[in-house]
């Protein structure tokens, strides 16, 4: 049980894919009659939905949620761009709410509200460039080499499926001398609110059928024909996600369609590997196994 002072309180609700979060966060805000901010960074896009699980009308209308299909895929955004629109919606929640649940999946979004995204040394516009050029040249594979060598500790833990956040770290390691790992957060941010955290997980193998059976029924809901619309925008960096570059390659006849969905599996198998890896090392997550969820308000003691 977590003993807080009378400051408001953001909820945090984390975990790895198709674990359960957006409906614990719903049961969440409706007992505390609050709202719900996303922080998963692909569900940001208006244009993706079944792909990026965004919740459903049902859900959108059962609780209000901020950050779902606010932006598009052509828009710039960013991490701090995020930690600035976060916090202001959350101040502005705060003026009629004691607490507010900030839910997701996307580890350095999470972070970047709890705890703040530090300012970090742009690098040399050549150093930039040939960065560029070696992702252009010898692609994604080769960045994450250089990250491997560069910062293990962060190669660990990063999208591995994301160049610009590849190529953002090792600009930072080749320009400090210095690991991205050592640099970011090393001095968090104080926030003026409590922050509760939860983290929800369940057994391996339930987990791995749940995102098999996850990735079924998109297949039976549209994602097809959703990525099929997408082909023009496939280049964009929103959609070098999961359950959309694979089908991007059965277009393209690369792979069969049972390939390419078999590809969806594993690929989000290992996503959400990569993102428990993120959230176990956050030593304030009091932990809820899936099986005992309402064990979550046993956590909360205001």
């Amino acid at each position: 049980m977590t003993e807080l002072s009378h400051k408001k309180t953001l909820i945090v609700i984390a975990g790895p894919t198709g674990i359960g979060k957006t409906a614990l966060a719903i049961d969440v805000a409706k007992h505390f009659n609050t709202e719900i901010i996303s922080a998963d960074s692909r569900q940001f896009y208006r244009e993706l939905k079944i792909g990026v699980a965004s919740p459903d009308k049902s859900e959108l209308s059962a609780v209000k949620h901020h950050f779902i299909g606010n932006l598009s895929i052509s828009d710039e955004y960013n991490v701090s761009k995020y930690e600035q629109d976060a916090l202001a919606t959350i101040k502005n929640l705060f003026i009629n709410h004691d607490t507010a649940v900030l839910v997701g999946g996307s580890g350095l979004y999470i972070d970047a509200v709890c705890k703040g995204i530090d300012e970090l040394p742009d690098p040399d516009p050549e150093l930039r460039e040939s960065i560029k050029n070696l992702f252009n040249e010898e692609g994604i594979e080769a960045l994450r080499f250089k990250l491997k060598l560069l910062d293990p500790e962060y190669y660990n833990q990063v999208d591995l499926a994301n160049p610009k956040r590849l190529m953002r770290a090792i600009e930072v390691c080749l320009t400090t001398n210095q690991t991205f790992t050592s640099l970011r957060l090393s001095n968090p941010k104080t926030r003026d609110f409590n922050i509760v955290k939860i983290g929800l997980f369940t057994d391996r193998e339930l987990m791995y059928d749940r995102i098999n059976q996850r990735t079924d029924k998109m297949i039976k809901d549209g994602l097809i024909e959703e990525a099929y619309n997408l082909i023009p925008y496939k280049n964009y960096n929103a959609l070098n996600t999961v359950g959309y570059k694979e089908l991007f390659n059965y277009f393209d006849k690369k792979t069969t369609l049972e390939e390419a969905i078999d590809k969806i599996k594993v690929n989000t198998r290992r996503y959400a590997k990569r993102q428990l890896t993120w959230f176990r090392k956050d030593a304030k997550i009091n932990w809820i196994d899936t099986n005992n969820i309402k064990e979550v308000y046993n956590v909360f003691n205001f």
